[in-house]
């Protein structure tokens, strides 16, 4: 058959998809052969050639269209061999693979000798590729014989997984990309697209560019970067998302604005539907939603006006109790406007990670079989006999398994004796990470298989396994609409690391399945997934690409992109479903889901761990620059640049109130942890709130995990934990002495073990460059450092205490020939050296070390744009100077020219400081 095709290699040219979020954007990466370096001065021979690489957008590529957004643009500098797992190790020591593997076998086989199947597990990563997904669900569900296989996509979309099955019979997404483009009204829910998604935000912004009679709808309760897009900003409370669109519901209905004949010939349960929202008048619903009532009813009547309405929403209608019932009551009110499966009209959740949606295609969540199948007794037998399952055990799991909380919960009560985590953080991002941490280390066999070394799981592993990164595997992901692209490896995997999908079939051999996980490659695992999603499907699940289950290896290779379902009557993809009107209920129609109406209340336990100053609500949520805990981005150091430091981001009436400063050290509270970040002004912010990013952990800093405060509040139906609204106390941190630390990465643990144990060290962060480690400290008091770092630098470090009193009392440490550690200490942080130069100076060769230098230039602010390096004080000046257009900005000091992940700041930052520009920046 024919397939999509797109060029692979063009000399050393590779076509890839991104690993970060899940718009799943095109990549093509350059690698060049350097030439051998110069033979060592000890060793007669010539080192490995290096391999350089560089990335760029996929022009071809139908997500992006050769735009890639900050983190996609710095991949290559993320390819460095700092901080990867090369080796397997065996409770801290390093071993083979046959060691490694037959220890991991031992545990597994004793554990469900003594206690059954159901106590062992795996949690698996939206990080992980399709092929990975799949044998690993196959060996859990189908031979092992237990459901406790879940995914850390279970953080972010499972509550959208859950209202998809209940509305349309099948977790699918109706739409796709072009329709973001299409619609006449775009309705955006709990996304800070501009940050999370900013390639799919830039195409919302080229179709408002083309089309200035769009309108744009954020619905938030934070003013986020997201909103200078918009037209409507309803920042309602946090939580009442559900009562918003009931509210909707009962307008549409109310003033005849629904379709009469859609619902009757396509849907069913609208009744019941519109009965539970019959309280919700507008007023009634501006009262519950703490909005303006003239501002809600703007969005009925411009939703009620556009029957090209895209609804497209994320974790923050997802990370609720209620998040199953918010995406239900959106679904609802396309339903009832018959607003789905038309070009610009549909209900569209996105995914935060690159391959969500292909854990959701082999079942990777606990309450999901392969290929879109169910826990029910035909599905169970379809599968055993596509799997051949040995008739000897349990075969398929009977019913659904532990979902993430419930999961690490058993881990903690001692249900399940041996885990395997693959690709993912759950120390740092479940809720409750504190005990979280207390659970894994009370595990009686944890197993993690990861790239990074670094990550705070794997230094609670038993058994560490490395595992290739997004240079080296090879396989394929699906993103948001559906859209199943090509990863390919261009690199070699360093040192001992395996792919995935070959360690999971490595295990599955030594507990004596061998035969059914005998696979060559990544392709002989697609064509079976493939082969398993059109069997015995006759039209009856949503899941179908049996099109592609015949593929020869090279054009598996040459697979280019496409939308499922692919099979006969679709093998090029199906751009939009519902267009026909069918779904995949058991009648056959799309059901409403009746949403009641009460507003939940948040977590307000008090905390009690720490003396309250002030109670505040928390929101969570990712950062512009970072991804996940920084496993990756952590190793780009232009990254760091536009927020280096954890940050909780306060209303600056707030901060009047208590004294407190931008900058300023800060501690949150409550009755589960801790979180340290530096205090920054948030006008976006609702007085009363907070919000902190997600990505910091005990690897880069102290008590930087902000889920250690979450609570473990889940969804009732979909399990999914609340991380929008946290009750906590928050307190200034006094701080005595600050000081920055150059020093190379082997020493930076000693220095931070050694503060801590004189118990000065109040906090401390770490910046990754190129030539060694930035460590920025808060300091309780005065530190010997001469004595401290006799005892910690090894007597081979050539160094020598230099006391530079003429710049600001600030000290330097200097070897003999080129800076190997350099250290300043102020009572003040803004008097310390700006850090970029320190940097560049670090390992420099600078005879007699003058330290003339110091006198760095002017800190040159928050890096707003990471592509290019312009900070916040240049564009002020520029504004000031008459570019009152990021256009002009951009041709003034080239900021946004770049992949143009900063616009939006740029824009928000004109509208700050230049308020008449507001309409025009607007229109």
């Amino acid at each position: 058959m024919s397939v999509g095709v797109t060029e692979v290699f063009s000399a050393r040219r590779c076509a890839t998809t991104c690993p970060y979020c899940g718009v799943g954007c095109g990549v093509v990466a350059t690698s060049t052969v350097a030439a051998s370096a110069t033979p060592s001065a000890q060793a007669a021979q010539v080192s490995e050639p290096r391999i350089d690489v560089s990335v760029s957008g996929d022009s071809i590529h139908p997500a992006n269209r050769g735009n890639l957004c900050v983190k996609g643009s710095a991949l290559a500098e993320t390819l460095v061999t700092q901080g990867r797992l090369l080796r397997p190790r065996l409770h801290g020591v390093d071993c083979d693979w046959d060691t490694a593997m037959d220890a991991v076998a031992h545990g597994f086989r004793e554990a469900i000798a003594r206690h059954g199947p159901d106590s062992v597990a795996f949690y698996l990563s939206g990080q992980l590729l399709t092929e990975d997904y799949y044998v690993a669900n196959k060996l859990m569900k189908g031979f092992i014989g237990s459901a406790n296989v879940d995914t850390n996509s279970r953080l972010c979309m499972s509550s959208a997984v859950a209202a998809h099955k209940r509305a349309f019979g099948a977790d699918t997404v109706p739409g796709c990309y072009a329709d973001l483009e299409e619609a006449r009204l775009l309705v955006l829910v709990g996304s800070n697209a501009a940050w999370t998604h900013p390639i799919l935000f830039q195409r919302m912004q080229a179709a408002r560019a083309a089309d200035p009679g769009k309108k744009i709808v954020v619905i938030d309760p934070r003013r986020n970067a997201t909103c200078q897009l918009a037209d409507l900003h309803l920042a309602l409370k946090p939580g009442t998302d559900a009562l918003l669109f009931n509210g909707l519901l009962h307008y549409l209905h109310s003033h005849g604005h629904t379709d009469a004949a859609f619902i009757g010939a396509h849907t069913e349960h609208a009744a019941a539907a519109l009965a539970a929202a019959q309280a919700m008048t507008p007023e009634q619903t501006a009262r519950e939603c703490g909005l303006d009532p003239a501002d809600l009813l703007r969005f009925y009547q411009w939703f009620a006006a556009h029957p090209q309405t895209v609804s497209f929403y994320s974790q923050g209608v997802n990370q609720s109790v209620r998040g199953t019932d918010g995406n239900n009551a959106i679904i609802n009110c396309h339903l009832a406007t018959g607003r789905i499966g038309k070009p610009g009209a549909a209900p569209f959740s996105i995914t935060g990670q690159p391959n969500a949606m292909g854990g959701r295609e082999v079942g990777g969540l606990a309450n999901q079989l392969a290929a879109h199948m169910e826990f029910n007794s035909a599905h169970i037998a379809l599968l055993e006999k596509f799997w051949r399952t040995p008739n000897t055990q349990p075969n398929v799991a009977p019913a659904p398994g532990l979902k993430a909380v419930e999961l690490f919960e058993a881990v903690e009560r001692g249900q399940i004796k041996a885990l395997w985590v693959m690709a993912t953080n759950p120390a740092v991002s479940l809720p409750q990470s504190d005990r979280i941490r207390r659970a894994l280390q009370k595990c009686e066999l944890l197993v993690v298989s990861d790239c990074s070394a670094e990550s705070d799981t794997l230094q609670l592993a038993d058994i560490a396994l490395p595992a290739t990164g997004w240079s080296e595997k090879d396989g394929t992901v699906t993103n948001s609409e559906r859209r199943i692209s090509r990863q390919r490896g261009f690199l070699p995997a360093p040192g001992d690391a395996r792919h995935d999908w070959q360690i999971v079939c490595d295990l599955a051999q030594r507990l004596g399945y061998g035969e059914a996980f005998d696979y060559q490659s990544p392709r002989d695992i697609f064509v079976e997934h493939a082969a398993l999603s059109g069997f015995e499907n006759h039209g009856e699940r949503a899941f179908d690409i049996s099109a592609l289950a015949r593929l020869s290896a090279r054009e598996y290779d040459q697979l280019g992109p496409l939308q499922w379902p692919v099979t006969e009557k679709y093998p090029g993809g199906r751009k939009r479903l519902y267009d026909d009107g069918h779904f995949y209920t058991e009648s056959g129609r799309a059901r409403f889901v009746p949403v009641q109406a009460s507003a939940p209340q948040p977590d307000t336990a008090q905390p009690s761990t720490l003396q309250q100053s002030a109670g505040f609500l928390l929101n969570t949520g990712r950062s512009r620059d970072q991804w996940h805990t920084m496993t990756r981005t952590g190793q780009a150091r232009r990254l760091q640049d536009h927020q280096e430091a954890a940050e909780i981001h306060m209303h600056p009436g707030d901060m009047q109130r208590l004294a407190i400063s931008d900058g300023q050290l800060l501690r949150l509270g409550n009755a589960e942890g801790m979180f340290l970040g530096f205090a920054r002004t948030d006008t976006g912010l609702q007085p009363g709130h907070l919000f902190a990013p997600i990505h910091w952990s005990d690897s880069n800093c102290l008590a930087g995990r902000v889920d250690a405060l979450v609570p473990a509040l889940l969804d009732p139906i979909s399990g999914q934990p609340q991380f929008k609204q946290t009750a906590v106390s928050l307190q200034a941190v006094a701080v005595q002495r600050w000081a920055t630390l150059l020093l190379p990465h082997a020493y930076a643990g000693a220095i931070i073990s050694a503060l801590g144990k004189r118990g000065v060290l109040q906090h401390w962060y770490r910046v990754q460059f190129d030539a060694g480690m930035r460590l920025e400290l808060a300091l309780s008091g005065g530190v010997d450092w001469k004595a401290l770092l006799g005892t910690v630098l090894p007597q081979a470090f050539d160094w020598h205490w230099r006391a530079m009193h003429a710049v600001r009392g600030q000290r330097l440490v200097a070897s003999d020939h080129a800076l190997q550690l350099q250290l300043f200490e102020h009572a003040e942080r803004a008097q310390l050296p700006d850090r970029r130069t320190l940097e560049q100076r670090f390992s420099a060769d600078l005879p007699g070390h003058t330290g003339a230098w110091l006198v760095a230039p002017a800190d040159p602010g928050r890096i707003l744009c990471s592509c290019l390096q312009v900070g916040e004080r240049a564009v002020r000046e520029a504004i000031g100077n008459g570019c009152d257009t990021v256009e002009a900005l951009g041709e003034s000091l080239r900021c946004g020219t770049g992949c143009g992940s900063c616009k939006p700041e740029l824009t928000e930052l004109i509208m700050a400081t230049q308020p008449e520009l507001i309409p025009a920046l607007q229109e």
